[in-house]
């Protein structure tokens, strides 16, 4: 127990909560096997025209697990998987696990550089991928992969016609497109050719639960992007806690609106493993943008969960004609990825009746470690409670190690059966952030007497827009490429939209001249678009500690005070 108070925190639990839910020894794939078993008949994905069961899902997942070990994958392969949500994604991903693989689930914004050095950090053999995106970013990069077969899908192949028709005529007409005709041949694979024409015969494997079951990348202190080794334990076990904290979700009952990308840790546990494991019915959503296809799912369908980002809520409640949709049938929503403002949350309570409640986690902790209780106190402004089996506490920025009482403000440290393994072949950075079986998270945050955990500031400046993590440092290194550019340094600033926007400020090498077009032309063809600054100021110099290391947060300060004297 915590001296920062774990009875405490208990004691604010809803009713029939438990403390320490009875973990049970089962695997991602073991989910689903155990769901197709007990719950066949209920549905599974609801996508376009199209509802698939369980046992379809169960089916498709063989045959395709049948087909990846026909092209090489055994226990403990790498399997990229680069799609929006569809249900290809949750096929590919089941598939890889159930021979044992590792899912490398990879942003379909990714441009070139970011494709080239995650996968071949992940040493992945095999890429499920759009056909859109394997024309557009891949096929000229192929010899700089490490990857040896491509199993292609284009995003309707699992809808019916004439939608699959009609859908297609549409995505051709993008800009750019969003489906191409790929030309299949050596090391190229259709996925729907080859899950039709695969007898299912899925190889026996013997999968541990403590097995690496998703290299899932994220940033870091430095930067540059890393692969947090993800158990099948610590996956199952986040699961579990959800389970035991969502005590009103019903096996076999529940729809969730599955819009959070499954690519996100977020979005894969929450959107895609934690129905699975209740047998609930995913309605899925490409584009988490798309405020339209989310109101008209819920009412069509009967949402009863939503898990989201303050910025969905918010713009379902400013979407015009609101009022023509019953929202009604939505009961529980988990908000996370950013701070949920009070206003946004009412205003969508109001809407719906149901309880939105916000959470916290990290990529490193699969991903949630806290939410506030569905059916007891909410505190605003509160990341809520540690889950059940997660213990917390605050530990003083000085020393990391001086544990400090309730409203001491320190460094939050998490330790529970959903942390991580470590860093894929990064084994010194593992020991600096999992230090005695405490995961050193770098956030700065406080508890109060009740064991309701606050975030208050950042000790790693990562940028939260729109719910994407973005790293300051990976944006600095692409800005003084540019041979114009002398020193960048890139902040996040508050943005009433996308909760925060990137900001970056220039010092140019003497002598030498580039414009703010220039410069973020040269950002859009290195980096995903949601990274690329928004805003670009050129400096003399940029501020800094008598170590030479930039100060991110005086240039924060100075941007704060400038918006609150505007």
């Amino acid at each position: 127990m915590s001296p920062n108070g774990a009875s405490t925190w208990h004691a604010s639990y809803d009713p029939d909560v438990p403390a320490l839910p009875d973990f049970e020894h089962v695997t991602v794939p073991g989910l689903l096997e155990r769901t197709a078993t007990r719950f066949p008949h209920a549905t599974a994905l609801v996508f376009m025209n199209r509802r698939m069961s369980y046992r379809e899902l169960k089916r498709d997942v063989d045959r395709l697990a049948t087909a990846l070990a026909g092209l090489g994958v055994r226990k403990g392969t790498s399997v990229a998987i680069q799609l929006p949500n569809l249900p290809q994604a949750v096929v590919a991903y089941y598939a890889a696990l159930s021979l044992g693989g590792r899912a490398v689930m990879t942003n379909p914004l990714y441009v070139e550089r970011e494709l080239e050095h995650q996968w071949n950090d992940a040493e992945c053999r095999v890429a499920v991928v759009a056909d859109y995106l394997f024309e557009q970013r891949i096929r000229a990069i192929r010899d700089k992969l490490s990857i040896e077969h491509f199993v292609v899908t284009a995003i309707p192949d699992y809808a019916r016609f004439p939608l699959s028709y009609l859908a297609k005529r549409k995505l051709a007409g993008a800009k750019p497109p969003m489906t191409a005709r790929v030309q299949r041949g050596e090391g190229v694979h259709s996925m729907r050719k080859l899950i039709r024409r695969t007898r299912p015969q899925v190889p026996t494997v013997s999968i541990d639960i403590d097995d690496v079951a998703v290299l899932q990348y994220t940033g870091g202190t430095t930067g540059v992007s890393k692969g947090a080794m993800l158990t099948h334990r610590n996956l199952s076990s986040n699961v579990q806690q959800m389970s035991a904290w969502f005590i009103d979700v019903e096996p076999g009952r529940d729809v969730f609106l599955s819009a959070l990308p499954f690519f996100h840790v977020f979005g894969m546990t929450v959107g895609m493993n934690f129905p699975v494991a209740v047998a609930a019915a995913m309605v899925i959503v490409p584009d988490p943008r798309d405020t339209r296809r989310l109101v008209k799912y819920i009412d069509r369908h009967k949402v009863t969960v939503f898990p989201g980002v303050p910025a969905q809520y918010n713009a379902i409640n400013k979407f015009r004609g609101i009022d023509r949709y019953d929202l009604t049938s939505v009961k529980a929503c988990i908000s996370g990825s950013a701070p949920l403002p009070r206003d946004v949350a009412e205003q969508f309570e109001r809407l719906t009746h149901a309880r939105i409640v916000e959470g916290f986690g990290l990529t490193e902790t699969s991903p949630v470690t806290h939410s506030n209780p569905l059916n007891g106190t909410s505190k605003t402004g509160s990341i809520g409670l540690p889950l059940p089996g997660t213990d917390a506490k605050i530990v003083s920025l000085e020393d990391g190690l001086t544990e400090l009482p309730a409203g001491g403000e320190g460094e939050l440290l998490i330790r529970g059966p959903q942390v991580m393994k470590g860093y894929w072949k990064r084994p010194d950075e593992t020991a600096a952030t999992i230090v005695e079986g405490w995961l050193h998270t770098g956030d700065i945050a406080k508890v109060d007497e009740d064991g309701y955990f606050f975030i208050v500031g950042r000790k790693k400046d990562v940028i939260i827009a729109g719910g994407y993590n973005i790293y300051p440092d990976e944006i600095d290194d692409v800005l003084t490429s540019h041979p114009a550019v002398s020193e960048a340094a890139t902040i996040g600033i508050p943005d009433p939209r996308r909760g925060e926007t990137v900001k970056s400020f220039v010092v140019l090498m003497p002598g030498a001249a580039a414009s703010v077009d220039e410069l973020v032309k040269h950002c859009r063809r290195e980096l995903a678009a949601y990274k690329v600054p928004r805003a670009i100021e050129f400096r003399d110099s940029l501020p800094k500690s008598g170590a030479l290391k930039i100060l991110r947060r005086q240039l924060r300060d100075e941007e704060l005070k400038r918006a609150a004297n505007a």
